[in-house]
């Protein structure tokens, strides 16, 4: 039996007013954002205005309170950081400056202490609280965008990776300035539909949770038919998009990334 189709699209990066839309001509996609304690990617302010929720993981609501005035250097930093509210801050509460948090506070963002929960990373935190707080309808076409999941601590940007296998029934994108990463669930064949306008060329297939027996791709110049993947072995890096459409179909969960142009 056929397995299901997972679509996958950039169109959360297409400069407004172009509307983010599912290629499969479903019901629009619900964004959250997640800002972790990394530097603000420049299209931070973009994704901001997609999300339907907004939660800062404990540190990165330093790099809201400092970033966001940055990108806009030309407005008023007080109107910046008012119109730029966190919906909620969450996380262990060991790297938000005092000063930021009662900011944030005084302007009624949710402020949520989980200091006594040392066995979960920040994003973990804030992806579970998403997936409790937004309303039933809108999980089916819940993405989660997390900004500053990239560079820095090697440790760290495994543990978002891992979150990522963690929660495979929910798309999150991990993104940085350079690049945006993805689970592609073995359950779903998968279409990832290239916006070349800000994405690509280069990309990569990774089996990250255990080695792939067979993995297909089209819409690469290095297509993979039915190829064995594995650390110690072949893994599909430095690849090349050449079709605004690549499939993937594997019997492994792998982790999909693609340049970002700048």
């Amino acid at each position: 039996m056929p397995l299901p189709t997972m679509t996958h699209s950039s169109a959360y990066l297409l400069p407004a007013p172009t509307a983010p839309s599912d290629p499969s001509g479903a019901a629009p996609t619900t964004y959250a954002l997640v800002v972790l304690n990394q530097r603000l990617p420049r299209f931070a302010p973009l994704l901001w205005s997609r999300a339907r929720l907004r939660v800062c993981a404990d540190g990165g609501a330093n790099r809201v309170f400092d970033g966001m005035p940055e990108l806009l250097a030309g407005e008023d930093p007080a109107e910046v950081r008012t119109r730029y509210k966190p919906d909620v801050i969450k996380g262990d509460m060991d790297s938000i400056r005092p000063e930021v948090k009662e900011y944030y506070s005084k302007l009624g963002t949710n402020i949520v202490d989980e200091s006594h929960d040392q066995d979960t990373t920040d994003l973990h935190k804030c992806v579970s609280f998403i997936t409790s707080n937004l309303p039933i309808p809108e999980k089916s076409n819940l993405c989660i965008l997390v900004l500053g999941a990239l560079g820095g601590r090697f440790d760290h940007e495994m543990g978002n990776i891992n979150v990522l296998y963690r929660f495979s029934s929910i798309k999150i994108i991990l993104l940085s300035d350079d690049c945006s990463i993805f689970l592609l669930p073995k359950t779903h064949s998968h279409e990832i539909h290239i916006k070349k306008s800000v994405e690509g060329p280069h990309c990569g297939l990774i089996p990250m949770g255990g080695p792939s027996a067979t993995t297909t791709t089209t819409g690469l110049r290095w297509n993979l038919d039915n190829t064995n993947m594995m650390y110690g072995g072949l893994i599909s890096t430095s690849n090349i998009v050449d079709d605004d459409k690549v499939t993937v179909t594997s019997d492994s969960d792998l982790v999909w990334t693609i340049s970002l142009r700048n």
